[in-house]
């Protein structure tokens, strides 16, 4: 692959007189309209984040002489106060991290655990029912083990250069001080109104019994507390002593079983990353129990020999092609994926070249698949299944979760691609009394109903769909995407790929197209810009569509030209972000102190 290849650079340079100066060193190409995203060039470093504000400090970070690593650590601390609804200390994530020292791609696991109380069937009710959705949300037995701040200690310990109290300084400043709500956050509030006045998070986001409008200063003086607690302390100030205390009792009053004791045995995991090859491309993605690398390249696996780049962007031949692969692939990932700490999942099956083959020759071209069944990647393995293989999901199709996706690059050749969440916007709505922090309701992404692959045990993690994503050249990533959006992420990822492996588009036109998403079980979700005569003719092939548009995720992305020594960033328009690029005059700082 020739990585220049992956972008136009004329059309993006274009946009580049709309770029607004917010300090002598880094510039800001924001939201002037629905029609441009906000894009953004650097000549050492980038960052990309769906906030402006937490934008802002990690381009500091950089600005400062921090790395990638110490810039995505303070964006996580800020992102805990400004996008509350998305992600926090009371979540978890996936943290990919390129070191250019050892020139290897490390997966820093944060992923929520299942309280050592957790039962298979807790999602079921006395009658063997599944419990609605929306209950299971709300009550304390969604609540997982939160891991985040354990992953942004570790990624300090392997590759920071600067000292934590540094970098959770600004999320501190933020909380304590107040930022303005901005349309997202107010309308994320307004829409959750009933779920938070349930719990203390009435008293920040909801005062006076009324949700804060845009505009509003927010001030969240508990958060501020706890964030400096953790910034004089440590890890030890949450995951021991009073706020373990606090966050233990606050889940069992609301019927959960978690106590003190699994947040003080709460362990991440350090992984390697799932590889694979799309034409001249290399991916690197995320591994189980994240469903997101494995389920990314096995599309694009089956894709490839379709040569879809020989059909129109906005052609039935192209939305087809991706809906039939996405509900081969959405089938077994509801059959054989979940936590490999705790069942085999045949990844190596799930991708052998035969087996892809063996799926991709179900696709044809003149009709849509009746009923879509898992394979048998086990064929393909040694061992067999140890759960039931089933292609059962879940029901949270129609209601996916959000979280939070950013990526930064520094000027040292360190890149980190990461998603993390609390699951449904807000969590679970509940907000630990006197402390701040917003829970997550993770564990209601195992399956409801015991058996399979990703049915509730202690300890386990859920599985997930996040997807942070390094396309590499030589070793080195040339590009790195990522997206919230539930089981929306895998899609939104692969089409924004596609857009430049096949279509040749720019940063830009790559993320602003319209994108579909589909499951084995699901109608398809399709953005405005998919034309109606197209649908049309995807109905009468026996595609199920929604009746109304949907937005598929949320896409931020670092392009990096070896080359030139330019960065190229890109925050997707479906929220209100932004990418800053670093351009300094001088250089040094940022090596492991």
């Amino acid at each position: 692959m020739k990585h220049r290849n992956l972008i136009r650079m004329v059309s993006v340079l274009t946009i580049f007189s709309l770029l607004v100066a917010i300090s002598p060193f880094y510039t800001s190409a924001k939201k002037y309209d629905g029609d441009v995203d906000s894009v953004a060039t650097g000549t050492d470093g980038m960052v990309s984040t769906s906030h402006p504000i937490a934008s802002e400090v990690g381009a500091d970070i950089l600005n400062k002489g921090g790395n990638a690593v110490d810039a995505a650590v303070a964006i996580q601390y800020a992102l805990n106060v400004v996008e509350p609804m998305m992600s926090g200390i009371g979540g978890g994530g996936f943290m990919m991290v390129y070191d250019a020292d050892s020139e290897d791609v490390t997966i820093v696991n944060s992923r929520e655990r299942a309280p050592a109380g957790a039962t298979p069937d807790m999602f079921l009710d006395e009658e063997g029912n599944v419990i609605p959705f929306q209950q299971r949300v709300r009550h304390g037995t969604s609540v997982g083990v939160p891991g985040t701040l354990k992953s942004l200690e570790e990624a300090l310990d392997r590759w920071g250069s600067r000292p934590r109290q540094q970098l959770i300084t600004p999320a501190v400043q933020l909380a304590e001080k107040g930022f303005e709500v901005d349309g997202q956050l107010a309308q994320a509030i307004r829409s959750n109104e009933e779920k938070l006045s349930l719990t203390a998070a009435a008293d920040v986001f909801l005062p006076n019994g009324e949700p804060i409008h845009e505009g509003d200063l927010l001030v969240q003086s508990d958060l501020a507390d706890t964030l400096k607690k953790v910034r004089t302390h440590g890890n030890d100030a949450f995951y021991q002593g009073e706020i373990a205390e606090a966050i233990a009792d606050t889940v069992q009053e609301f019927g959960g079983t978690m106590t003190a004791e699994d947040l003080a045995n709460y362990d991440l995991t350090i992984d390697d990353a799932v590889y694979g090859n799309y034409k001249d491309y290399s991916i690197a993605s995320m591994p189980p129990p994240s469903s997101g690398g494995t389920f990314l390249i096995q599309m694009l696996k089956i894709l490839e020999d379709f040569d879809l780049g020989q059909y129109d962007v906005r052609s039935v031949e192209k939305y087809h092609l991706l809906s039939e692969a996405m509900r081969l692939a959405y089938a077994d990932r509801a059959a054989y994926a979940g936590d490999p700490e705790f069942i085999d999942v045949p990844v190596n099956g799930l991708l052998h070249p035969e087996y892809i083959e063996e799926r991709s020759s179900l696709i044809s071209l003149d009709s849509v698949m009746a009923d879509i069944q898992p394979g048998d990647p086990w064929s393909y393995e040694t061992g067999s299944a140890d759960y039931e293989v089933e292609a059962s999901e879940h029901d949270v199709d129609s209601q996916p979760g959000e979280t939070t996706h950013f990526t930064v690059a520094d000027r040292w050749g360190n890149v980190v691609s990461y998603t993390s969440t609390i699951e449904q916007v807000f969590g679970s709505g509940i907000m630990v009394p006197g402390h701040g922090i917003m829970l997550n309701n993770e564990l209601t992404d195992f399956d409801a109903r015991p058996g399979g692959a990703n049915e509730v045990q202690p300890n386990k993690r859920p599985l997930s769909s996040m997807t942070p994503t390094m396309v590499l050249e030589d070793g080195k990533p040339v590009l790195t995407l990522g997206s919230p959006g539930g089981p929306r992420i895998i899609t939104a990822v692969l089409q924004v790929f596609l857009n430049i492996a096949e279509y040749g588009m720019d940063l830009e036109e790559a993320v602003q197209e319209p994108r579909i998403y589909n499951t084995h079980t699901t109608e398809t979700w399709w953005e405005d810009g998919v034309p109606a005569d197209v649908r049309g003719q995807m109905t009468d092939m026996g595609h199920r569509l929604q009746s109304t548009s949907n937005l598929v995720g949320n896409v931020q992305t670092i392009l990096i030209d070896y080359e030139t020594g330019e960065y190229y960033g890109v925050a997707d328009e479906r929220r209100e972000g932004s990418a800053i690029g670093i351009n300094r005059p001088g250089k040094g700082g940022g090596g492991k102190e």
